[in-house]
């Protein structure tokens, strides 16, 4: 595999359904979400940097998205729905906007459009460069140890032991090279702002997150304003994560979104 490639993986027949996970995670996060799609194909990518792409030579977010579409008109793949996690989500705006004639539908979790000023993307790509330079220090082990106590997941430790400890496997199984060339090429202080460019975008948008991620539930309610075609599901008891706290309900949410929204043949 060439290092600009992307791995996926490919599940299934029907519409094709492309899903894009978050920071430290790879396709595999998705793997509980399978069940809901029988109907779908889905393919599942790594990002640069995780799972088994590296990608190093894919040194921004605009690199990535040019490099999934390539592979997906290779697969013959011109129209499909697009769901995003996080970094996955942030990704997916990204590549809506950027080649909006192949989204159907646009599915975002827990996703951002960006940081609104060019002051906060600064303190924010300090900020990454730091975590970056703490990963190199000190390694997978004691950032994962780090990583999981963040605010941002503290609803996973309601979750049983065997979940929390497959979330950890997950996050344990990558590089520190390729979370820092993640951080540096697609964190969110390296990405640019598509605020201004939300309501540009008029295919039909999906925004889930979780109650308990008050931050992504503001950020999450002022793009719903934005976007000409969005509608916003707020999942009670769950955080950042809907997709792996209650995988059912996330599930069931996506699964009727994408019956109101088919593929014209």
């Amino acid at each position: 595999m060439e290092d600009k490639e992307l791995y996926c993986e490919i599940v299934g027949d029907g519409e094709p359904l492309v899903m894009l996970h978050g920071f430290t995670g790879t396709r595999q996060t998705w793997e509980s979400l399978k069940p809901f799609f029988n109907g779908y194909q889905l393919i599942l990518f790594d990002l640069p940097g995780h799972g088994r792409s590296q990608g190093y030579s894919l040194t921004s977010m605009k690199a990535c998205c040019k490099q999934l579409r390539e592979q997906l008109i290779e697969m013959n793949i011109k129209k499909f729905h697009l769901v995003g996690y996080s970094m996955g989500g942030r990704t997916a705006i990204h590549f809506a906007n950027e080649f909006p004639d192949m989204v159907q539908s646009l599915i975002l979790e827990s996703a951002s459009p960006g940081l609104f000023s060019k002051l906060e993307q600064i303190q924010r790509q300090q900020n990454d460069e730091l975590l970056a330079n703490y990963i190199l220090q000190y390694g997978i082990v004691q950032f994962v140890n780090y990583w999981q106590d963040i605010s941002l997941f503290l609803s996973q430790k309601e979750l049983s032991e065997e979940k929390q400890q497959q979330i950890r496997n997950e996050r344990l199984s990558h590089q520190p090279d390729g979370l820092v060339h993640s951080l540096r090429s697609m964190g969110t202080g390296a990405q640019p702002s598509f605020w201004n460019e939300l309501e540009q975008m008029r295919m039909k948008v999906l925004l889930v997150v979780g109650e308990k991620d008050s931050k992504f539930v503001n950020i999450n309610k002022n793009m719903t304003e934005k976007f000409p075609n969005a509608e916003l599901t707020v999942c009670k008891n769950v955080g950042h994560a809907v997709h792996v706290e209650n995988p059912q309900i996330f599930g069931k949410i996506v699964e009727e979104f994408l019956n109101r929204n088919p593929i014209a043949t």
